[in-house]
């Protein structure tokens, strides 16, 4: 996906499918919000300020307190592409937080999720 393109791609879109997509499979709204912190440094207030700014990917990223330094762990395939061979850097990390949702909704445990 080119920059342009995601980087322009409001968070606050994109957040409501996440929590859909774990609520289908049986997982919650709390889940997701701590992956997406445990990924970003955002505390839960913080989450839901960018989400009410309706930051897009390229603020929300940029803004992010502290990214989590474990996220190099995160490997695999998200929509056909692997995370870990991915260049740009701002699509990198959307894809990374897509990986940790699927793993989410795919019925994995948070403590491997959250690479712990």
């Amino acid at each position: 996906m080119a920059r342009h393109s995601i980087s322009a791609i409001k968070f606050s879109k994109v957040y409501p499918m996440y929590v859909q997509k774990a609520e289908r499979k049986n997982r919650t709204r709390d889940e997701v919000d701590q992956i997406i912190c445990w990924l970003t440094g955002y505390t839960k207030a913080g989450l839901q300020k960018q989400i009410e700014q309706e930051s897009d990917f390229e603020t929300f990223f940029a803004q992010a307190p502290a990214f989590n330094p474990a996220s190099s762990l995160i490997k695999g395939v998200v929509c056909g592409v692997r995370v870990e061979d991915i260049k740009d850097p701002l699509e990198q990390k959307v894809r990374y937080l897509d990986k940790l949702i699927d793993e989410l909704a795919k019925g994995k445990a948070m403590e491997k999720i959250l690479r712990g």
